[in-house]
């Protein structure tokens, strides 16, 4: 697995006992993903999201996740995807545009060899905040241009998520949450369904721009089904200053 290296500022107010309730929050996590992700049927995904602010209206997009067949070491593919935004809105309403590579490794059927291949990815997005109460939601709406195996699709993607608060009544920092989601897969020529991928977790706010979540997906596809673990950290530490 590649090493992910990333500077994390976290705020003076950031106590010695938060940093224990978060250890120990990390070390349940490290638990249950390594009894549970044992199963041929259930995979691992790390996967770190960042997004950086240039000023209120442009940011940078940056994104890597490493998915595993298993809890560590058999690779199933590796995602690195950046893009530059544009929010229409303070925080908000953000317009995007993105270039992603994807190395896949897929085994062979019956047997316990691989083949890969490399893919790349031209994408648009479009994402929409609001919040009911302690309900914050997320709208995500992306057009993605794929070229692979000297062939190009089209694929559309629709995104809801959904986080609510437990032990604060907003997101703030050192609050517990609940994570849930939805995205469904369509792709634009013959077998429109592509894929639907439900998604629900515990976070912990480690500050005003960290945050981290173990959570479990279940990815449906056309004809299979299958669970993923999966381990995220999100960055939002701006790069200007207040």
């Amino acid at each position: 697995m590649p090493q992910l290296l990333c500077y994390i500022s976290i705020d003076t107010d950031f106590t010695f006992m938060n940093f224990k309730k978060l250890t120990t929050l990390l070390i349940l996590q490290f638990v249950v993903v390594s009894l549970f992700a044992q199963s041929t049927n259930t995979g691992n995904w790390v996967a770190y999201f960042g997004n950086q602010a240039f000023n209120k209206k442009w940011n940078l997009h940056s994104e890597i996740q490493y998915r595993s067949y298993n809890f560590i070491g058999d690779t199933q593919q590796l995602l690195l995807r950046t893009g530059l935004g544009y929010n229409f809105s303070e925080k908000n309403n953000n317009l995007l545009l993105g270039y992603a590579f994807i190395n896949t490794q897929n085994y062979v059927a019956n047997t316990d060899e691989k083949v890969d291949f490399d893919e790349h990815r031209i994408f648009q997005q479009f994402i929409t905040r609001q919040n009911f109460g302690r309900i914050f939601t997320q709208h995500r709406y992306r057009t993605e241009q794929r070229f692979y195996n000297d062939s190009f699709r089209f694929r559309f993607r629709y995104f809801l998520g959904i986080n609510i608060p437990v032990t604060h009544k907003t997101m703030a920092p050192q609050a517990v949450y609940l994570s849930m989601s939805d995205e469904a897969f369509i792709n634009a020529k013959a077998n429109v369904f592509d894929r639907n991928r439900l998604y629900g977790g515990l976070g912990y706010v480690i500050n005003k721009n960290l945050r981290v979540e173990l959570g479990y997906m279940s990815q449906m596809l056309e004809n299979s089904k299958r669970g993923q673990l999966q381990i995220l950290l999100f960055n939002n530490i701006p790069f200007h200053k207040n």
